[in-house]
């Protein structure tokens, strides 16, 4: 990373016009003196202000309609700021929005050339990288067809592919990546990795908390057009979360609170309710599964499914590596046989990563009577890395020789493990790797 600036942002402010009915915005062009609006102020951004050197990857951060999107634009010239003014030192490249500078009417083969040349491409240097930019667009014949006929998909390989190809000072990624495959969007994960490695500047939006804690040297957190925070990503992830999460009717109290420690200087994760555990682990109320399904009961009842310390703190925001227990109740209204207990967790796309029973079939507990309750207690070490999952429970007996749930819930809780800089895993599952590099003394040498 360089001292020299790639991007300066200066007190940069956007308000867009509103009109409350079609003709207003006619009546405001006909009448613009007569002494009233027929318009009012929307303010997407307010005095931002941040710098970003050559060679850093910085991740911007917020909720839905936080500005993130409008600032890019700015930033990349597609809007002009209301006030303030951006600097911008290096050729950018940027993907905003979906199919952003095609002409629908043309084919690929002519927009790679349409867009390459807006992004300031010479002719012979378009045609020395086509060959690449075709190559890892992968669209095939669709090359040579009109770009309206495309998929989403096939929108963004091409402009992806035009994107990293004209070799760009500065690369502006808004989350255009989430429309194409797996397969895609690690290949351009991958291609950005090395971008960045080149010593390109990078710029993106992301919802992935471990993305950008992984990729990048430092975040900005925006909300309401509003810029709360900036720092090292562990920093603001950890705010990001807690506004993210919070309850609607505390979430002006909590960005004030993440306000006021920015301008105090205060550097570690604030609006915790309850006291801190030992490794660091707290209960945030905000973090509650909006996705929970709970199957028909038959004669049993799971209660209280929740995560707690050994010392019997109840948490939702764990530290990898720590050591919890998931635990509920399974209470009995009628007698039951052959009963297991059981426990999984799942990431926020559904894919299931670990779990576990309370008994091999057939090894239950033999009778459980009508009005009893079991205290169902799973102790595990968390291995998982930063990200937000979801955890299920289920109560298993015998109806004759056939197992059948007595009663289950998918997404029961939900939980979120803090990001941490310093775990040297990646992915989703702590392994527990031991990395081992020496110096090989034989190479080079001769036979």
């Amino acid at each position: 990373m360089s001292s020299e600036l790639a991007i300066r942002v200066e007190d940069v402010s956007k308000a867009f016009a509103v009109y409350d009915k079609p003709h207003h915005r006619l009546l405001q062009q006909l009448f613009p003196n007569a002494g009233r609006n027929w318009h009012r102020e929307f303010h997407a951004l307010r005095d931002i202000s941040f710098d970003v050197h050559r060679g850093e990857t910085v991740g911007i951060v917020g909720r839905n309609g936080s500005g993130k999107s409008t600032l890019l634009q700015i930033i990349c010239g597609t809007l002009t700021p209301s006030a303030g003014r951006v600097q911008v030192n290096g050729r950018v490249a940027a993907l905003l929005e979906l199919g952003a500078g095609f002409n629908p009417e043309f084919t690929g083969r002519e927009n790679v050339y349409l867009n390459a040349t807006v992004l300031g491409l010479q002719r012979s240097e378009i045609d020395a990288r086509f060959d690449a930019i075709a190559d890892f667009a992968d669209i095939g014949e669709f090359m040579d067809q009109p770009v309206k006929s495309y998929s989403s998909g096939m929108y963004v390989r091409l402009a992806f592919a035009v994107a990293i190809n004209v070799t760009p000072d500065i690369l502006v990624v808004d989350e255009a990546l989430a429309v194409g495959d797996e397969a895609f969007q690690r290949k351009c994960h991958a291609r950005i990795e090395r971008l960045r490695n080149d010593g390109a500047t990078i710029l993106f939006v992301s919802h992935s908390a471990g993305m950008v804690v992984e990729l990048c040297n430092r975040a900005v957190l925006l909300d309401r057009g509003e810029l709360l925070a900036q720092g090292t990503p562990r920093h603001v992830v950890s705010r990001y979360h807690k506004l993210l999460y919070a309850p609607a009717h505390r979430a002006e109290e909590i960005r004030a609170r993440i306000r006021d420690d920015e301008d105090a200087g205060v550097v570690t994760p604030v609006g915790r309710d309850g006291d801190d555990t030992a490794d660091g682990s707290y209960f945030d109320p905000g973090l509650v599964s909006q996705s929970t399904l709970r199957y028909p009961s038959i004669g049993a009842q799971i209660e209280d499914p929740h995560i707690e310390t050994p010392d019997g703190t109840r948490v939702n925001v764990l530290r990898g590596g720590g050591s919890y227990v998931y635990c509920y109740r399974v209470r009995f209204d009628t007698a039951a046989v052959g009963v297991r207990c059981g426990m999984l967790f799942r990431t926020t796309t559904g894919l299931e990563l670990a779990g576990g029973v309370s008994a091999t079939p057939g090894e239950g507990i033999d009778v459980v009577e009508a009005g009893s309750e079991l205290a169902v207690r799973f102790a595990f070490r968390c291995q998982l890395l930063p990200g937000a999952y979801f955890a299920n429970a289920g109560v298993l007996g015998l109806d004759g020789e056939a197992e059948s749930y007595l009663d289950r819930r998918i997404d029961a809780i939900m939980f979120r493990v803090m990001p941490d800089p310093d775990r040297l895993a990646t992915g989703l599952v702590d392994i527990d790797v031991r990395p081992s590099v020496s110096m090989d003394a034989s190479a080079g040498a001769c036979p």
